[in-house]
């Protein structure tokens, strides 16, 4: 049976409480962006999050490569892997906002590789070569941690193919139309068939921008934000754009130099304004419990064996309070969705 879980971001007094109620709502996991200039850290909050829920997988959706050293990561995953009785996911990508608005670029898919490589030789107590430096974390000499798995973020091809040779969890990001879904996963699937490595040893997923509301043009405005970051993902400076199917390209194209970075993942972003209609109820799930059901069937019918919904928010500040109303818009898929495709 596949797994649900809500994508929010950290908020100092709401995330261990909100935790709570995705746990009884019937999620299986909860995950929290890293993008230390547009969220609070995740670390601390998840922290709390272990206390307040016993059975939630928790993780970060995503940390990066860029912004915070591998053995740095390592030890956050190990403390918190140790603390929660092992329901920790490290979810990783290649850093988009977390590196712009640090003045960095996003890390290369070998650079995502070798990260995750280390990562899991730090959590496994192994001495890695730093440059010529012996680096281990010492502390795991006395603590027993359980492996943290690793889920690797992927859009583009080349990075799926890296994430199907090593990751141990990847979830695809490429929107919610089924063309683009079924894309990725096969060129996931070809890749596993390629090195020979079985679809059983991993979970393959993806983040699926959904909105359910009984208000059709509600439940699109909703998914507007979503569905105009994700696009922007396919159109990140220098990815390629020839595999792009007709109904996203010209937008991602745009993207690649429209994109309002000062406002990613806010409805106030400049961009929003291409992202029109058609395009949001193509690429995202947005609408009434009956539609949302069968457009995640479709998906799941693909093979996938987790989805992280990416929702929206009818609240737009204080921040701790758009993620009150995001898990709010979210007891509908609980309450009316989820039980249908389970």
């Amino acid at each position: 049976m596949a797994e649900f879980g809500i994508v929010m971001e950290a908020s100092p007094g709401y995330t261990a409480r909100l935790a709570a109620e995705i746990e009884a709502m019937g999620f299986d996991a909860l995950m929290c962006p890293d993008t230390q200039n547009l969220s609070p850290d995740p670390f601390g909050q998840l922290a709390l999050a272990t206390q307040t829920t016993r059975q939630l997988k928790l993780g970060t959706g995503v940390t990066n490569p860029v912004t915070r050293d591998v053995a740095v990561t390592a030890t956050a995953f190990g403390t918190l892997q140790a603390e929660s009785g092992g329901r920790m996911v490290c979810g990783i990508g290649r850093g988009d906002s977390s590196a712009d608005h640090a003045g960095l670029r996003n890390a290369t898919t070998a650079q995502l590789q070798t990260f995750v490589q280390r990562f899991r030789q730090y959590l496994a107590g192994n001495t890695i070569d730093r440059d010529g430096r012996e680096s281990k974390l010492r502390w795991l000499d006395s603590v027993e941690v359980a492996p943290v798995p690793v889920d690797i973020a992927c859009t583009g091809p080349k990075t799926i193919r890296m994430a199907a040779d090593v990751g141990d969890r990847f979830s695809f990001a490429v929107g919610s139309a089924p063309e683009r879904v079924s894309w990725a996963m096969e060129t996931a699937l070809a890749r596993l068939a390629e090195t020979g490595r079985a679809r059983g040893s991993v979970s393959i997923g993806a983040y699926v921008n959904l909105v359910c509301d009984p208000d059709a043009q509600r439940a699109i405005d909703l998914g507007r934000m979503i569905a105009g970051m994700v696009a922007h993902f396919a159109g990140m400076k220098d990815a390629p754009l020839d595999h792009l199917p007709p109904q996203l390209r010209p937008l991602a194209e745009k993207m690649q130099s429209a994109y309002d970075m000062e406002h990613h993942a806010q409805d106030a972003g400049s961009h929003l304004a291409l992202v029109d209609d058609a395009f949001v109820d193509w690429f995202s799930i947005c609408g009434p419990p009956a539609k949302c059901i069968d457009r995640l069937r479709a998906l799941l019918d693909l093979g996938l064996d987790h989805i992280y919904l990416l929702g929206g928010s009818p609240v737009a500040h204080p921040h701790g309070e758009r993620q009150a109303a995001m898990v709010q818009q979210s007891r509908l898929v609980a309450e009316q969705v989820l039980p249908a495709l389970r």
